[in-house]
């Protein structure tokens, strides 16, 4: 990962149990800065990446990656000139949330992260790339493989640490994407547009035949969203 300075860097935070392999179907033309999720907290890995990253920067979080976008934002807003928010839930954790990610952390305990990674596959990918694209799930499970068991665990960790980011959300006041994906499992539509219309000016897209992980089934409409944001001026602090 590279974090040099400059205003225009692009920073791309992965979802539980992806890596930076999430983005690289994307065609942006520009280089990226791609942290992974590392912290068993949203409040660490928020300390984390603001000790890491530049002064000024373009933020994309995708899922968990989002959630903890909407917290960097919420808590260095001058850090963010334009934010893009993808598959994502504003919403803290249920009990039946946290109760599924203990039960994952048990399995995860037990065998290992591409495991776990096959049992949630059908929430990540629509049937139809299960079925036609086994490029696309075999780069799904090899994320988990990278991540690791002890990887996979800390982002299990984060998750029930999630706090409600709507009341925040009204505060951002940077050019703002908001992408879902139609046929979102874990995500539906319905959050997203929930928070289009809490950030002000805020632009909501929301991709046909697509499901959670839009990076890999939708590249192309993808890349084309990120460019058309980045091309939005931005605020000046």
């Amino acid at each position: 990962m590279s974090a040099n300075e400059g205003p225009d860097r692009l920073v791309l935070l992965p979802g539980m149990g992806c890596t930076a392999a999430l983005w690289s179907r994307l065609d942006l033309g520009i280089e990226t800065i791609t942290p992974y999720l590392e912290e068993p907290s949203v409040e660490g890995e928020v300390d984390r990446l603001l000790s890491l990253l530049p002064d000024r920067f373009d933020l994309v979080g995708l899922s968990l990656g989002a959630v903890v976008a909407m917290a960097l934002v919420r808590r260095s807003p001058e850090r963010v000139s334009r934010l893009c928010v993808m598959s994502t839930n504003p919403y803290g954790p249920t009990d039946r949330q946290r109760q599924g990610w203990a039960a994952q952390r048990r399995e995860l305990a037990g065998g290992s992260a591409r495991s776990l990674q096959a049992s949630l596959l059908p929430s990540l990918l629509s049937p139809r790339v299960l079925a036609e694209r086994s490029d696309l799930v075999e780069l799904t499970l090899g994320m988990a493989d990278a991540l690791g068991s002890d990887g996979y665990d800390r982002q299990l960790q984060l998750q029930s640490t999630r706090v409600d980011e709507r009341p925040g959300l009204a505060a951002i006041h940077c050019p703002t994407l908001v992408v879902a994906a139609a046929d979102d499992r874990l995500c539906p539509v319905t959050r997203h547009t929930e928070i289009a219309q809490l950030v002000p000016g805020a632009t909501l897209a929301v991709l046909p035949d697509c499901a959670h992980l839009s990076p890999l089934e939708r590249p192309d409409r993808v890349a084309a969203l990120l460019r058309a944001w980045r091309r939005s001026p931005k605020l000046e602090r």
